[in-house]
């Protein structure tokens, strides 16, 4: 399994073999059963994640309902907090959409990995560049796109979340409701 976190982790940069054995040492392999809590709001952050096998949703309590904010899926950094130098609780709820193999690291290794490796500090910088790009992105399609439009942009850009998701969280994500979904997907393919 280490393999393959290396294999994806290389996607954001490269680390010698010396970086390598120091982060497998200080990584734990966890196996997440679908629908489990990774981490739950109200929590400090202590770790940071990375999916190797799996998916994950990323959502928030409001008003009684849980509206999900971002998906994760294989090669994907999940960072529960805004810093890794702070230790406040998150507003954050991670869940697994289905089994999942996640890599954990404790946020200390990793501010010393950040400290003493160019190469992870490259790393780290171009996963949270590639996040922050997609959250963009994100808020950008709801200012700017109709429902329909977003769900054919998600068809168009990740289509196998319909295959791995909940109607009812991708309904969330697109920001309606599952009945809604169901007209715009009934739309489109009366129309296909």
């Amino acid at each position: 399994m280490f393999n393959k976190f290396v294999d994806q982790l290389s996607n954001y940069g490269k680390l010698n073999d010396e970086e390598l054995f120091y982060l497998k040492k200080h990584s734990k392999i966890r196996f997440f059963i679908k629908n489990e809590i990774i981490l739950r709001e109200g929590n400090n952050l202590n770790n940071i994640y990375f999916i190797i096998d799996g998916c994950a949703r990323l959502f928030y309590h409001v008003n009684g309902k849980d509206k999900t904010a971002f998906f994760y899926n294989e090669g994907n950094f999940i960072w529960p907090g805004t810093g890794l130098k702070h230790s406040v609780p998150t507003q954050k709820n991670f869940k697994t959409i289905e089994d999942s193999i996640l890599i954990q690291i404790n946020k200390d290794i990793i501010q010393k990995l950040i400290n003493s490796s160019g190469n992870f500090e490259m790393i780290v910088r171009n996963a949270r560049e590639k996040e922050l790009i997609e959250s963009q992105l994100l808020i950008e399609k709801f200012i700017t796109l109709s429902p329909k439009e977003r769900f054919l942009n998600l068809m168009e850009t990740n289509s196998n979340l319909f295959q791995r998701v909940a109607q009812q969280h991708i309904a969330s994500f697109l920001g309606i409701s599952p009945e809604s979904l169901s007209r715009i997907k009934k739309r489109v393919y009366t129309h296909c």
